[in-house]
């Protein structure tokens, strides 16, 4: 583990220090609160052992700020005085402290509460690890990978404020798979879910670094991209449809040859607008609705 040891006494800071690495853990030192927390900010330790009565920035400010700092994950913090009092003790457990030494140290104390700090620490990585994992499966279509509705009206929501505040274009391009009821029916939904897969992977290759690729439901599908125009994102549009075309997935109901084809519809936002993001969305629906009236397999721009 990386531990910080923090005293003004250059004595204890010395035993503390070679205490540490005997047992195998790195050690930073600092002379001071305000030291300690400079290097806590820089490296994030996975152990503070501080003193309790420090000039200037003291043990129990120490302890309540490195508590209040949480996104760089947990610090166990063991409090080191020569004062026993309860009232101490109570006062560093909450300002933040795991645990506290007494001075003069021992080294039996030392070891058995870095002992429970590994144990503590490792157990807060674990939580954060799952929390982070639960999070993108929130935001993530199970079946294709791809963000999911609920990350599109989250990235959507932010992307219009942005852009009505900054007065910057983006559009929406909704694409559907023509006839894939008919598909599904013919060849089974496993042969169907494979489908989804692969026009889902074709979108995400065919979109460009700072687009955002979204499964919309069943078989439609999303892109959002910022700094176009509606005849630029319907240039990206025909790029997909052509790529999914070029899947050569046959389809005997299909169009073009009997083979997968999708519909694409293009809506954007321009300066100046004042339709909402649920506006925006609904005029590329209307644009997808329009290719679809006209045989399928094309790309239509709201007007």
């Amino acid at each position: 583990m990386k531990v910080l040891v923090a005293d003004d006494d250059a004595v204890s800071r010395l035993m503390l220090q070679g205490a540490v690495e005997a047992l195998g853990h790195t050690c930073l030192v600092a002379e001071d609160g305000a030291q300690a927390w400079q290097l806590y900010a820089e490296t994030s330790p996975d152990v503070l052992i501080t003193d309790l009565l420090m000039p200037g920035l003291n043990g129990l400010e120490l302890c309540r700020r490195v508590r209040a700092r949480s996104e760089s994950g947990y610090t166990y913090i063991i409090l080191a005085t020569g004062l026993v009092e309860r009232d101490d003790v109570l006062s560093g457990m909450q300002a933040g402290a795991d645990d506290y030494l007494s001075k003069p140290l021992a080294a039996f104390d030392l070891e058995a509460r870095l002992i429970a700090a590994e144990r503590v620490t490792s157990l807060h990585a674990q939580l954060s690890r799952y929390r982070s994992d639960l999070a993108r499966l929130a935001c993530t279509d199970p079946l294709t990978q791809l963000r999911n509705r609920r990350s599109l009206e989250d990235d959507l929501s932010a992307l219009h404020a942005r852009s009505q505040r900054y007065q910057r274009n983006y559009c929406l391009v909704m694409c559907d798979v023509d006839r894939f009821k008919a598909y599904n029916d013919t060849f089974g939904h496993p042969s169907g879910d494979e489908v989804l897969r692969a026009v889902g992977a074709t979108l995400s290759t065919q979109a460009r670094h700072g687009d955002s690729v979204y499964r919309y439901g069943g078989e439609e599908f999303l892109l959002i991209l910022p700094e176009q125009t509606p005849p630029e994102a319907a240039v990206v549009g025909e790029r997909i449809r052509r790529a999914v075309l070029g899947l050569c997935v046959a389809h005997p109901g299909g169009v073009d040859g009997q083979l997968l084809t999708i519909s694409v519809g293009v809506a954007g936002f321009r300066p100046g607008d004042v339709t909402t993001s649920d506006g925006i969305l609904a005029e590329a629906d209307q644009a997808l609705y329009a290719a679809k009236a006209s045989g399928r397999n094309r790309v239509a721009i709201a007007p």
